[in-house]
Parts: C-alpha cells; sequence; structure tokens
C-alpha cells in the first residue's frame, strides 16, 4: 500500500507508456496498472471512462485531478470519440455525476443535429439517469442506482448514508467543495425503483402502456400457490372437494406491525405515490374514503381473552404520527406479500382497517378454498360478512358458495381461552397440511431496519419505498422455493411415517376392547370436520381441577361445618383444611429462593428469606396441634443432621404425605392433601404444556427464552413432588384410578418438541381432569381426545406431503408469443423466459430423486389410491392411508398395469409412453421429435426391493441419473405452471399477462 503511493518503477516512469513522452506525470486510480501516461495520451485512454479518477505527480507526491480540468469534454447523441458538428454545451458547462466512484463535475456536450433526441433520451442511451425531464443538469448512472438498489435491500442502508459515502469517496477532507446532489439522488432512486418495476411487470411489452396498468399488476406472485387460468389443471373446480380439491386452497395470514410507523410529515399533494395501486398497497384514495365513511363504527370488545389488538384499537397513541404501522395479507405457506394486502394503520389494528385489507387482497383471486390464519380470528371472523355489506359490489366475496376456515396462528394460540384453542387449532382441522401460519411474524424481521428511514418520509415515497421491499423479498423467495421446498418435504416424509405408525398402534391397541367407541369417536370428528358447528370432539366435557377450585370447595366445607357445629378445627384461626393449603404454598415459597448475584438481590432474598422463616415458625406451631408426634420426629430430624437451624428453605415441613405410615396421622388431613396434590400436580402439568409451547415458539431475546426454562424447570418440579405425594397417599386414603392422567415425568420429553411432531406423550394426550376421572366415562373421553390427536397429526403430515407434491409437481409449460419488432422488447422476454426456464430446471434437479421416493411410497399393495386427506374411504377411516377402488393414485400420476411415472405419465407393459408422443423402449430412447432423454433411466432395479418400515436417507438416489428434455419450449419441474412468452410479452393463453417472479 504505501509502494503504491510513489510512482513504483521509477525507471519506467522516465516516459508515457504509450508514446515513450518524457516525464509523463498522469495516473489512472481506475485502471489496471501504475504506469503514468502524459496528458494526450491519458485523455485519448478515457474517452471511454470519463468518469475514472486521475492523480498528477507534482514532483513529490501525488494529487487529485479531474479528466475536466485536463480538457476532456463528452459529446452525446454520436458514436463515441466522434465530434458533433453543431455541439450544445450542458448549462454552464457544468454537469454533475453521481457514480460509484464519487460525485464528479464533467464537460458536456449535447447533440444539437437536426437528427438529434431529447436531451434526456441522449443521456439515457450512455445509461446515465437524469435527475430533471427539462434541461438537466445533474445524473446518476445506472450502475451507481443498481448498486444502491441491490445494497438497500441486503444493507438496509439509508440514502442519506449512501450519499455521504460517495461523497467521501470523492473528497474524504472537506476541502474541496462538492455541490450537494442528496435531493437530487433521492428523487432519482426513487424514480429508478418506479420504473425498474413497471419494466420487470411488463408494462413496456403492453400496448397500452403505464396508462393501462391495473391494479397490483406490478408485483410478483408465489408461483407454488394456486392461480387459475395459470397454473392449475383443467377442471379443477370440478374436482371433489375431500380428495383433490382441497389440494387447491389459498392459505391467507393477516397481520400488523407497529413498527413501520411514519411521522405526519407533508401530505399527498405534495409527496403523491408513483403507483397509484398497482403494487401491494391498495389504491390510496379508494382506501382513505372508505375508512373515512365509517369512522364512527364502534370496534366490538373481545369475547375472548383482553387481546390488546382487539379492545385498544381506537386508543393507540398516534400523537405526531400520521400511520401508527401497517396492516397486511401474506400467502401463509411461503410468506409472499399479495397484490392490493398492505395498508396504512390510523390507530391500532382495527376491523374497518383489517376487513377493507382482507377483501381487496381476495379481490384477485376466484379460488373457492380459503384458510384464513389472524391473530385474533376468534373475534374478527364473527361479523365479517356483516362488515362486508359496507363495501362495493366489486369487493364482496361469496363465502355461501366457497369454503372458508379461520384459524389462530400456533405462536398466538396460548394466549385464548380453552375453546378457542381447540376450534381454531390448524393441527385439528384437514386439509390444511402442517404448518403453524406465523409467516407474516418471521417477514417483518426483514423489513423492520428500514422503519428507521421510512418514518421521515412522505406518503408517497413511504408507500413506493416499502412496495420496493416487498417485491425484493417475494422475488428472493421465488429464488428460493427450490432449497425451501425440497427441505420442507425431506422433513415431511419420515414425520408422515412415524404418525402412521403411531395412530395405527393405537388403533391396533384399542379395537379389540373399545371397538363399538371407535366407530362412535370416527363419526363424532368427521361430523365435526363437515360441520364446526357439531360438538368440537377435542373439547372435554368434564369439568377441570385447580388449586382455586379445590380451595373453594374446602372452604365451603369448613363454612358447612361451622353451621352445623361439626367443625373439627383446633385452632380459632386455621381449620385443617388452611393448615394444608399453607403448607403447601410455604414449600413453593422455599423453591423458590434464588441465588442473588448483586448485592440489590442479596439484600431482597434475605428479606424474602427471613419473612419465611417467620411464616414457617408460625405455622409450625400450629402444625403441632393437629400432629403432636411432629415434637419427636423433628428431634429425630435434627439429630441426624446434626444442626438445630437450618436456612428456611432447607426446613422440612413434615406434611402427612412425609410422615412414615407407621406413625399415627389423622386421616381427615390426609384427605385434605390428597385433594390439594391432585389439584397441584394438575395446575403443574398445565404450566409445563404452556411454557413447554412458549419455548418452542420463542422468537425474541436470549433473556425471555432463559426465563421460559425457569418456569419449565419449576412446573416440572412441582409435578413431580406433587406426583410423590400423591403415590404415598393414594394407598392411606384407597384413591385408584388417577394413574392414567398423572404418570410419571420423563423429562428427556420435555424439550425440543412442539404440538403435531411429538410422538403421543402423555403430558399432550391429556387435558385437566376432573376428579371423578376414574369413571369408566371419563376415561373414555381421555381416550377419545387422544385418539383424535393422534389421528389429526397423522392426517397433518399425510397432507403436508401431498400438498408439497401438488406444488413441487404440476406441470410447466413455457409458450413462443409472436414476433416484435423492437429487438430490445423480444431480448427482454426471451431474457426473461430462458431464466425461469434455468430456474425450473435447477429446481426439478434438486428435486427429482424425492419426487420419486414419495411416489413410490405412494404406492400400495395391489394398486390402491391414496386420498390427499388421508381419509379411507369404503374400507374404514381410521386408517391414515386410504384406497379407493382401482390403480389410480393422488394427483395427477396414473398406474397401468402396474407401472406408475411421476408427472402424469403413463406406463404400460414394456413400452414407456410421455406425454406428447414420444415414446420410451427399451434403451429409454424417446422417438419423434428428435428428443433424448439423458442416461439410460431405470425407475426400478430388479435386486432392490422396498421394505416396509425403511427410512430414506438423504443423499440416497433413487435415479441412475437425471431427466433432461432437450430442445423444445418445455420447463422441467418447477414450481406449478408458468406460462410467458419466449419471443416477446410475458404472455399466458388467452391474453392474461403472468409477470410475477421477473427479476430486478
Amino acid at each position: 500500500m504505501i509502494h503504491l503511493e510513489g510512482r513504483c518503477n521509477r525507471l519506467g516512469a522516465q516516459s508515457c507508456s504509450e508514446c515513450d513522452c518524457p516525464n509523463p506525470e498522469y495516473r489512472c486510480r481506475d485502471c489496471l496498472g501504475p504506469e503514468l501516461n502524459c496528458s494526450p495520451c491519458i485523455l485519448l485512454a478515457h474517452v471511454c471512462h470519463p468518469l475514472h479518477q486521475l492523480e498528477k505527480w507534482n514532483g513529490q507526491h501525488f494529487e487529485r485531478i479531474s479528466l475536466k480540468t485536463l480538457g476532456l469534454r463528452i459529446q452525446l447523441g454520436h458514436i463515441t470519440g466522434q465530434k458533433c458538428l453543431n455541439p450544445h454545451c450542458a448549462f454552464n458547462d457544468d454537469f454533475i455525476v453521481v457514480d460509484t466512484h464519487g460525485i464528479h463535475e464533467v464537460s458536456l456536450d449535447f447533440c444539437n443535429c437536426a437528427t438529434a433526441q431529447s436531451h434526456i433520451q441522449q443521456l439515457l442511451r450512455i445509461s446515465w439517469f437524469p435527475s430533471t425531464t427539462s434541461d438537466p443538469k445533474t445524473a446518476a448512472t445506472f450502475c451507481v442506482l443498481k448498486h444502491y438498489h441491490l445494497l438497500s435491500f441486503e444493507s438496509k442502508v439509508s440514502a442519506f448514508e449512501f450519499y455521504n459515502a460517495l461523497s467521501r469517496m470523492s473528497d474524504n477532507t472537506g476541502l474541496l467543495p462538492i455541490k450537494d446532489q442528496y435531493e437530487s439522488l433521492t428523487q432519482m432512486i426513487h424514480e429508478w425503483h418506479h420504473l425498474k418495476m413497471l419494466k420487470c411487470s411488463g408494462r413496456g411489452h403492453d400496448p397500452s402502456g403505464v396508462d393501462g396498468t391495473v391494479e397490483g399488476e406490478c408485483t410478483v406472485l408465489c408461483p407454488a400457490c394456486p392461480h387459475p387460468g395459470k397454473n392449475l389443471p383443467a377442471g379443477w373446480k370440478d374436482a371433489p372437494q375431500h380428495t383433490v380439491r382441497w389440494l387447491y386452497g389459498l392459505f391467507l395470514a393477516i397481520d400488523a406491525n407497529f413498527r413501520l410507523k411514519r411521522k405526519a410529515v407533508s401530505n399527498n399533494g405534495v409527496d403523491p405515490s408513483l403507483s397509484h395501486g398497482w403494487g401491494y398497497f391498495v389504491e390510496d384514495k379508494a382506501y382513505k374514503d372508505f375508512l373515512h365513511s365509517g369512522a364512527d363504527s364502534v370496534q366490538e370488545k373481545s369475547m375472548c381473552s383482553s387481546h390488546n389488538a382487539v379492545n385498544m384499537a381506537n386508543t393507540k397513541s398516534n400523537h405526531r404520527l400520521a400511520t401508527t404501522g401497517l396492516g397486511t395479507v401474506n400467502c401463509a405457506c411461503h410468506n409472499m406479500k399479495l397484490p392490493n394486502a398492505v395498508g396504512d394503520l390510523q390507530k391500532g389494528e382495527r376491523y374497518i382497517n383489517m376487513d377493507y385489507l382482507f377483501f381487496s387482497a381476495l379481490h384477485h383471486t376466484a379460488l373457492d378454498n380459503l384458510n384464513i390464519s389472524y391473530d385474533i380470528a376468534c373475534q374478527w371472523h364473527k361479523k365479517l360478512w356483516h362488515h362486508m355489506s359496507a363495501f362495493l359490489i366489486s369487493m364482496h366475496l361469496s363465502h355461501a358458495i366457497k369454503t372458508i376456515s379461520f384459524f389462530v396462528p400456533k405462536f398466538h394460540l396460548p394466549a385464548h381461552i380453552e375453546q378457542c384453542q381447540t376450534s381454531f387449532l390448524f393441527n385439528f382441522k384437514n386439509g390444511v397440511g402442517r404448518t403453524d401460519r406465523e409467516a407474516p411474524e418471521c417477514g417483518w424481521a426483514n423489513i423492520n431496519p428500514i422503519a428507521s428511514s421510512t418514518k421521515e418520509m412522505g406518503p408517497g415515497a413511504q408507500r413506493d419505498t416499502l412496495d420496493d421491499y416487498f417485491g425484493d423479498s417475494n422475488w428472493k423467495k421465488v429464488v428460493g422455493l427450490g432449497h425451501a421446498m425440497l427441505y420442507k418435504i425431506k422433513n415431511a416424509l419420515p414425520e408422515r411415517e412415524n404418525h402412521r405408525e403411531a395412530f395405527k398402534d393405537l388403533n391396533d391397541g384399542l379395537r379389540g376392547e373399545y371397538g363399538a367407541a371407535l366407530k362412535q369417536w370416527r363419526e363424532q370428528v368427521e361430523a365435526w370436520e363437515y360441520n364446526p358447528t357439531q360438538p368440537n370432539p377435542f373439547e372435554r366435557k368434564a369439568e377441570t381441577v385447580t388449586m382455586a377450585s379445590v380451595r373453594l370447595e374446602l372452604a365451603k366445607e369448613n363454612e358447612s361445618n361451622l353451621r352445623t357445629g361439626t367443625c373439627l378445627a383446633l385452632h380459632e384461626d386455621c381449620t385443617p383444611s388452611v393448615l394444608i393449603s399453607t403448607g403447601l404454598e410455604l414449600e413453593e415459597q422455599q423453591a423458590g429462593l434464588g441465588v442473588h448475584a448483586t448485592d440489590n438481590q442479596e439484600g431482597k432474598i434475605l428479606q424474602q428469606s427471613n419473612t419465611l422463616r417467620r411464616q414457617i415458625d408460625a405455622w409450625v406451631k400450629i402444625q403441632e396441634l393437629y400432629l403432636p408426634l411432629l415434637t419427636g420426629l423433628c428431634m429425630s430430624d435434627h439429630s441426624v443432621s446434626g444442626t438445630m437451624t437450618a436456612a428456611p428453605e432447607a426446613v422440612k415441613l413434615w406434611p402427612p404425605s412425609q410422615i412414615s405410615r407407621t406413625s399415627p396421622c389423622n386421616s381427615h388431613l390426609q384427605a385434605i392433601e390428597w385433594k390439594l396434590r391432585y389439584a397441584q400436580a394438575h395446575d403443574g402439568l398445565h404450566s409445563l404444556r404452556s411454557n413447554l409451547c412458549a419455548q418452542t415458539a420463542v422468537l425474541k431475546t436470549q433473556n425471555t427464552l432463559k426465563a421460559v426454562e425457569v418456569r419449565i424447570e419449576a412446573a416440572a418440579s412441582t409435578y413431580e413432588h406433587a406426583h410423590r405425594a400423591l403415590v404415598v397417599l393414594s394407598l392411606r386414603v384407597n384413591q385408584t384410578g388417577w394413574h392414567s392422567s398423572l404418570r410419571p415425568l420423563d423429562r428427556d420429553l420435555l424439550w425440543g418438541e412442539t404440538e403435531g411432531t411429538r410422538k403421543l406423550s402423555w403430558i399432550w394426550n391429556m387435558q385437566e381432569a376432573a376428579a371423578s376421572e376414574m369413571d369408566k366415562d371419563n376415561a373414555l373421553e381421555d381416550m377419545r381426545i387422544e385418539w383424535c390427536k393422534a389421528r389429526a397429526w397423522a392426517m397433518c403430515w399425510a397432507e403436508e406431503v401431498e400438498l408439497l407434491k401438488e406444488e413441487m409437481g404440476l406441470e410447466n409449460t413455457l409458450e413462443d408469443a409472436g414476433e416484435e419488432e423492437c429487438e430490445g422488447y423480444m431480448a427482454y422476454a426471451k431474457r426473461q423466459a430462458s431464466l425461469h426456464q434455468m430456474l425450473a430446471k435447477s429446481f426439478k434437479t434438486s428435486w427429482t430423486d424425492t419426487l420419486a421416493l414419495v411416489n413410490m411410497r405412494h404406492k400400495t399393495t395391489g394398486g390402491n389410491r391414496m386420498a390427499g386427506g388421508c381419509k379411507k374411504v369404503g374400507s374404514g377411516a381410521d386408517e391414515a392411508a386410504a384406497n379407493v377402488g382401482g390403480h389410480k393414485m393422488a394427483g395427477r400420476h396414473k398406474m397401468v398395469g402396474g407401472h406408475k411415472m411421476a408427472g402424469g405419465h403413463k406406463t404400460a407393459g414394456g413400452g414407456y409412453k410421455m406425454a406428447g408422443g414420444h415414446k420410451m423402449v427399451g434403451g429409454h430412447k424417446m422417438v419423434g421429435g428428435g428428443h433424448k432423454m439423458a442416461g439410460r433411466q431405470r425407475w426400478w432395479e430388479e435386486d432392490t426391493r422396498w421394505w416396509e418400515g425403511t427410512r430414506w436417507q438423504e443423499g440416497t438416489r433413487w435415479q441412475e441419473s437425471t431427466c433432461k428434455m432437450a430442445g423444445g419450449n418445455r420447463m422441467a419441474g418447477g414450481c406449478r405452471k408458468v406460462v410467458l412468452g419466449v419471443n416477446g410479452a410475458a404472455a399466458n393463453k388467452g391474453g392474461t399477462r403472468w409477470r410475477e417472479g421477473i427479476p430486478k
């Protein structure tokens, strides 16, 4: 680095490297090599590089010098290096160009010939973007605009920071005056992003141009989601709902973000949006007019938990804010924003805002199966159709003829009441696969860092900027679908087999003794799946038992005994039930004393310890009235331990369960402790389940995760302590039947499992049981819930595999569009078509082996059909896999004569027939059309058997080589059917345009 500060090769620096002129003084920092040149040579070398940075040797060191100072003039409108006969100098002969190397002052001449184009066109032809449309004095190179565009997506750098970096690259000392071009740069960036969006959406190929753009047209759609007319097979609407049509359902996730707020600066008149609802944001004027018309609407209060999103929607502070956040509707499976599905929030998460975004998003789809997830869906959906009456007819949804299901995402579900936790849980509904639908929560992490920039913008700039970010986010997900889907299906395959086997084992164990009950449970759960208004088989009918309910019951008993004069209390302020209940509370306080880390913490813990010691001393004195033998037990315990003053947390309290059976103990006290321990065990179990759910969903700080783990440990210890006491007391008070719901705790099952992936651990099968659960009816209820959950989990994983196959395996087709007159139009369309071909080819290459394995696993003995929902039709619905007469597989895969090919191809006997009239015979060549299939494809090795239960290991290949089709216009593999124009504008059959997935 120090060597380059000098002339490097002093002998070589004696003459110009081009013309041998003596004493060359100039070198270029951006050209390759440190060679020195004379002034004429370096000017000639930089006619094509007018923005390079030069240095001049002043005899002692190099100093900066510009090409403008040396006399270089940039001529526009002619071939590079050619002079114009009638040049027109830029205003004041001072033109500023912003480039990746810095900010440059150049001498610029426009062509002023009779055939000359406008100054704007002349600048654009050399890839310089002008800051104004009339007499421009500043421009930015396409290169720097592209550079900032990608840099802002990846690093979230603001335009102000980027401009400062460029300014310091030009002069990092502040000694050289540089004209401030920040406002010009931000304007050019805004316009550049907008024009790129229009270009990538095919508006340049449309005869109607920009003016013909319709709402939501400039978006990147999710190619793995169903789009009628683009990637769904003919007759998809006529497919049976419970076997195939559910695969064509749309999954939507609704959410709000209160970090993307905007200050009350500027207005739409001063800072309008360049887009009019063409992207992800709704059209602003119609949206604001609708909100104004419903300004007097009253937000209904939550009948579930006290959800802040509902109850505080109108009270959120908006001081000095124009918007408090954003509401969005996303594709819940692949986390992509939908067209016209994003809008500003003026206060909180009001129904009127979210309703508008919901109906606006669905305005673009004709699908009949809709699965909607929302944090507060249990409340929001109740009056949704009533609210729809306030919308324009064009936004109405024909909900009566559609299958619409509402869900609550799994992370938010524990905050709801128990009824919601079974009625709105994804795991218990068929036709939804295996997912948590928390996609929006993950997407906010990527967009939140730009909040510090967008909150200072005007309304138009903020909407256009966020539209641009959402488009880039969608495009990155399109490119990553190959890896993402492969990961999902590799995870789903073993889970499907595990849960199918677990459900089969459960059925086999229950069928003998509970055959009639199994039939009844099956009828109940199928009736509920068909009609959610039917009784929910996942809900417990028995009353729950808690410490609070047992204490209330004991207090009522004391009151009754006082009235009848049968109270056996030996202390006026402490009955036997109060004694035992207080003892259990003291045990919890003993377990809760922590370890100090600071002086302040140590002082608080000592205060708690002293208070606990006084409470224990007072309690022990009353305890001795009811249990006189405790004096001897305490003395014996002190003699063994060798100390008389143990720490408060180490004092043994001697409840009835810890007294030896050979020692006399009041049976009434034992019965009371039994009831309280029973409730304590259920409380601990409930806390354990809740915190395990929270642990699997925690996305916040490490401290939050640590706090959840502490609560899990406390709940597990409470349960284990209560269970040990129940084991001892059950023999003394003759209690039986409780072991089915309260079993020994295996701590190995506590971590790393979530609802839907665990394999029937008992703590997830049993809800809070009533005191009468030893009755046969309640025992059967526990078994019913366990059976329903096992069935639901098996179905979810089987459906997940079917959904992924549908998203990965649909046919992709390319069709030629008409020839365009302009080479640029044709080249751009061909480049986009080629890009999608390469993407689809890469996806198929990575998916081939896994999809072949999935299709092989779908084969059943005798040639049976697997139903999408894993319901068995005609032979009992208690099996996870179903077969419906014949040799047909679900989806579009057919088996003829026992042979099967994936992708809708038929096989018959020894001759393999491929779609399109090509045949594979013997040597596996494709005859007709001149196409060859690379490699000899052996779909089944003679010495290979697929044994039941064998697991597929990652990396195993079930084909010797990958099928490739050379030539033609067919896309192999990929995400559903994509119709693009190869030789012209992006187009679909019937004229509908398909523009999603075009990169920026």
